[in-house]
This record gives structure tokens, C-alpha cells and sequence, in this order.
């Protein structure tokens, strides 16, 4: 059985299906100049300070090695995407886009430094995490850099409303990961509070990229809040899908050590669906009650690979990615809205 049949997806489905390299084609060149913002940023250079604490701070090297390590490690770049795609179907101007875009990648990766170090995490994207090889404490410091880095880069922007916007969804970040923690290993979860922590924790940060990007671009209101739904509907299909991968994909296609959303005592869709479907005896539930942590993940993983459960949250998925493409509805109708239409089939059948 091949992935595609695996995951439940028709053949016309995965006949559709873009690779990003094509997706990105309306946007390709600027993604190339994030990049180079990106690596501009690993320099650490400090521009406004005297020019001999400057010089001092750049020379060591240890902050540009490890803004290096964690901003140049490669990724599928979708959020600055987003602003790119978004901003182009009113006035795209790069001076203001250009900024915001690597603002929310910076960002997308201070979230993911933190993460790491609050989940004890030895591997990200295949290598190992910066909480691994420079401990904790750097993992945090590091993350409140690039925070900090990104309020800096929307600035640039001299727009409040994306400012404050920023703002804003880094305490809805907060409180999604706030929330996580306080529900580790919580088996008493609703799907609605899933919803809404994945939301939060996700969906924020996609609907930030396309909701600046249309408000940089000076977009019509309607037009604001077509994007921003869309984003938040990818962005909870996204999540929904990683979760699912977290138990049938590879170490080697996610990057990560595979059930590790299990062992951290986090309960995502396919988890409650095991646990709605074994009620009783249940290694999901005796994993959470600190029963045989290796051999219940090694179960809960099997059981949900050799039932429909992943059919079902793929079926989730896809229907918050049918909300977003008639999003798209709402816009002028260009290459930029076939990009976006693209993603979202991306995003359902992605293998990382």
C-alpha cells in the first residue's frame, strides 16, 4: 500500500499535488531574498551599538553559531510564503514585505527553540536540537533573541496594526503552549480543546504571515479576513497532519524520533481516537499513567497504523483545507490564489 492510499486520498488527489518548488514559482526570487535576510541575521551584527562593543560581540562568534545553527538549517519556508503569497494581490512592496516575512520565520524558529528545551527534545529536522548541543539555558536565551529579533524586523515595517499584531499572537503562542503543559498527560481532553491548543500553538503564527502580508499589501478589509482564514485553516490541517505523522511516518521523514508526542504526554487527534475506540484497555491510557512508557508508544503506534483512525484524521484535515480554498474564493483570481490553493493540497499530503 502506497502513502497516498494509505492516508485515504484519492488518485486524482494525489495527481494535484504540487511540489513547492512549483507552489513557491510566483514568489521563488523574493524567497530567495528572505534567505538572504536570514542569513544576514546569523551574522549578529549590531548596527546601533558602538562600534567597539559591536565588533566585540560579533567577534566571539557564539551568538552568530548558533543563530546560524538554528535559522540556516534549511525548512519548508511556508510561513514567509505566506507573506509573500498574501501580499501579492494589492500592492506588493517588498520593503515592508520583505521584512515581515523573515519576521515570521525568525519567529516560527525562536518558537521551535523553545519548544526543545521545554520538552527535553534531543532531535529536530534530523540534527540534533540547540537544547541538546548547548544545553538549556542557551536554548532560552537563544529563543528570546530571535523573539526579540522579529519585533525589531516588523518595526522595520512602521505599520501598528502588524506591530501590535505580532504582539498578539505571540501571547496566543504562550498560552497554546501554556495550555499543552498544563494538560501533559491529561486524559480527561475534549477534541475542542485539541482544536483550540493547536490553534493557538499553530494556526497563530500561519494566520500572522497571511494577515500582515495582506495588511502590508493594503488589502481591503474583506480581503484581510479572507486570508486570515484561510491560514488558520491550513494551519490546523497542518498540525492535524503532523500529529498524524508523529505515528506513521519515519524518523528519517519527520526528523524526529517517531511517538514522540506520547512520550511527552501529549494528546493529539489520533490518541483520542484510540481512546475512544479502546476504551478500556488502552495503551494510550496506561502510557499516561506512567505504565511501560516504550512498549505502550510501540502499541499505541501499531494500533493506529492498522486502523482507520488515520483515514479519519486525514478526512479532519482535509475538510479544514476545504474551508480554506473557498477562501480563496473571496480574492482576485491570480497566480498568487492558485499558489495558495496549491498549498493547501500540499499541506494534507506531505510526508514531513
Amino acid at each position: 500500500m502506497d502513502f497516498y492510499t494509505h492516508i485515504g486520498l484519492p488518485e486524482s488527489w494525489e495527481r494535484r499535488i504540487l511540489e513547492l518548488g512549483k507552489i513557491y514559482e510566483p514568489i521563488q526570487e523574493d524567497l530567495v531574498k528572505v534567505e538572504a535576510k536570514l542569513r544576514s541575521i546569523s551574522e549578529a551584527a549590531f548596527p546601533w551599538l558602538p562600534k567597539r562593543l559591536a565588533y566585540s560581540l560579533k567577534r566571539s562568534g557564539q551568538l552568530a553559531k548558533l543563530l546560524g545553527y538554528s535559522l540556516n538549517s534549511g525548512g519548508k519556508r511556508i510561513r514567509p510564503a505566506l507573506v509573500l503569497l498574501s501580499g501579492k494581490f494589492y500592492n506588493y512592496n517588498l520593503d515592508y514585505l520583505l521584512p515581515m516575512a523573515a519576521a515570521v520565520e525568525v519567529t516560527h524558529a525562536a518558537t521551535l527553540v523553545h519548544d526543545d528545551a521545554i520538552d527535553n527534545s534531543p532531535i529536530r529536522w534530523g540534527k540534533a536540537t540547540i537544547y541538546r548541543v548547548w544545553g538549556e539555558d542557551k536554548a532560552v536565551l537563544l529563543g528570546d533573541y530571535l523573539f526579540a529579533k522579529a519585533g525589531e524586523l516588523v518595526a522595520t515595517t512602521q505599520n501598528l496594526q502588524v506591530i501590535k499584531l505580532l504582539a498578539q499572537t505571540l501571547q496566543i503562542i504562550s498560552t497554546g503552549e501554556l495550555s499543552q503543559s498544563f494538560d501533559a498527560f491529561n486524559l480527561k481532553q475534549t477534541r475542542q480543546r485539541y482544536l483550540q491548543r493547536i490553534s493557538n500553538k499553530t494556526a497563530s503564527l500561519f494566520s500572522l504571515a497571511t494577515e500582515s502580508g495582506a495588511i502590508l499589501s493594503q488589502a481591503p478589509e474583506k480581503s484581510v479576513k479572507a486570508l486570515k482564514e484561510y491560514s488558520h485553516n491550513i494551519g490546523i490541517a497542518f498540525q492535524i497532519v503532523d500529529d498524524v505523522l508523529d505515528f506513521i511516518g519515519t524518523e528519517e521523514e519527520i526528523g524526529k524520533p517517531v511517538g514522540s508526542d506520547l512520550a511527552q504526554g501529549t494528546l493529539t487527534l489520533p490518541a483520542m481516537l484510540l481512546l475512544e475506540r479502546y476504551p478500556e484497555d488502552n495503551p494510550v491510557k496506561k502510557l499516561f499513567q506512567n505504565q511501560d512508557k516504550q512498549k505502550n508508544i510501540k502499541l499505541a503506534i501499531e494500533l493506529v497504523c492498522n486502523s482507520p483512525i488515520v483515514q479519519e484524521c486525514y478526512q479532519v484535515a482535509s475538510d479544514y483545507c476545504a474551508k480554506a480554498r473557498r477562501n480563496l474564493d473571496l480574492l482576485p483570481d491570480n497566480a498568487s490564489r492558485q499558489a495558495l490553493a496549491g498549498l493547501a493540497d500540499y499541506v494534507i499530503a506531505r510526508k514531513r
